[in-house]
């Protein structure tokens, strides 16, 4: 089977994230089984406009900003080039709309779509572009089938009108060879919460910084790691300066994933607050690492948890419930211990050679009902 797939990425990308993940976890193995992978997406700084990674051969034109208009320019000729069985886009930005422009067996892929959450990380005009590009999205895509990444999603889109039917829920997985606890790393000798992840305003992680005040009434020797690197960092660190916090939150910037796998591995509790999210694949993560989570009570971080067992959630931006329940986290070792095994245990229902023996199935369903 030849697969042409279209996302605005690739993982090599800096901007790189969950989507980016998802997808190519499981084409790589889609290719290793013999099957011959394209994937179409914007370029970046120094990038090659044509390299093989993991058996995937990987095509860059234009940039994360007009990628879609490239898309439209070039689709046909590339079409005309590989001649796929399948074509995959993947909509986790703005839709190519590609059905428009071509009639051949096409999944459409949706981890999550923003709706009027847009307008929490970018300006109202480029806000409102993406708001309404989503709005044909059950009228074009009408009879496509649809892969997501978890039930919120899913509910999200029957309730934007798209047929149940032509919805599949095939969870994330994770790297359990990378993704493991290490007995010979201690946790951290003094209470440490951390964020793992972009820095992005939609992302609300100044909610977390604001919590920590109070935290720090009941358990003053608490700190606080973010890790990770973005375009609303600097806001982050003024907010830092202006609470009088700078000897409490350490910003590391960008770390190796290796640098990552240590921080996960020595955090007592990883916090993901944000507004919306297609699955909370960094709770999984620190699952696996057996660190519990806290994670905002929203569209896709909500899958991931399992309240009481592996972590908790809080309302959205609940400075004060987050705080309550970090504090009740750092202060009960027994409590940490029974959600650090619980997140075990959880972390390893997720499987991407599962996740990607059950897309190849749709893949296949996909192409045989075209015929």
């Amino acid at each position: 089977m030849k697969i042409l797939a279209i996302n605005w990425q690739d993982l090599t990308n800096p901007q790189a994230g969950g989507a980016e993940i998802h997808l190519e976890e499981i084409l790589k193995r889609v290719a290793a089984k013999g099957h011959q992978v394209t994937l179409f997406c914007s370029s970046y700084h120094r990038a090659k406009k044509v390299e093989r990674i993991n058996g995937i051969e990987i095509l860059r034109k234009g940039s994360r900003h007009n990628f879609n208009f490239v898309v439209f320019r070039y689709i046909q000729s590339l079409l005309a080039l590989k001649k796929p069985d399948l074509v995959i886009e993947d909509i986790n930005k703005i839709p190519f709309y590609t059905p428009l422009f071509q009639n051949l067996p096409t999944l459409v892929v949706i981890p999550h779509l923003f709706a009027d959450s847009v307008f929490k990380e970018i300006n109202f005009i480029l806000g409102l572009y993406i708001y309404l590009a989503e709005k044909p999205i059950p009228k074009i895509y009408q009879n496509k089938k649809i892969m997501v990444i978890s039930e919120s999603t899913k509910y999200d889109l029957i309730r934007r009108n798209i047929p149940e039917k032509d919805i599949y829920v095939i969870k994330c997985g994770i790297d359990h060879g990378f993704y493991f606890p290490d007995y010979k790393i201690k946790k951290n000798d003094y209470p440490l919460a951390i964020y793992v992840g972009r820095l992005k305003k939609y992302k609300t992680i100044d909610t977390l910084i604001r919590a920590l005040p109070l935290i720090l009434r009941k358990i003053p020797e608490a700190e606080l790691a973010i890790i990770g690197d973005g375009d609303y960092g600097p806001e982050l660190m003024k907010l830092t300066r202006r609470l009088g916090l700078e000897r409490k939150v350490k910003f590391t910037g960008f770390v190796s994933q290796e640098e990552k796998l240590n921080w996960l591995r020595k955090a007592w509790v990883a916090v993901y607050p944000s507004l919306k999210e297609g699955w909370g694949l960094s709770n999984i993560e620190a699952n696996a690492c057996g660190t519990p989570v806290l994670a905002s009570d929203v569209p896709g971080l909500r899958d991931s948890v399992v309240p009481g067992e592996t972590g908790f959630l809080f309302d959205y931006g609940d400075k004060e419930e987050l705080a309550e329940l970090m504090i009740e986290i750092m202060s009960d070792s027994d409590l940490r211990k029974k959600l650090s095994q619980g997140g075990l245990r959880w972390a390893q229902e997720f499987n991407w050679d599962k996740a990607a023996d059950q897309a190849l199935k749709l893949f296949q369903t996909v192409v045989r009902e075209k015929r």
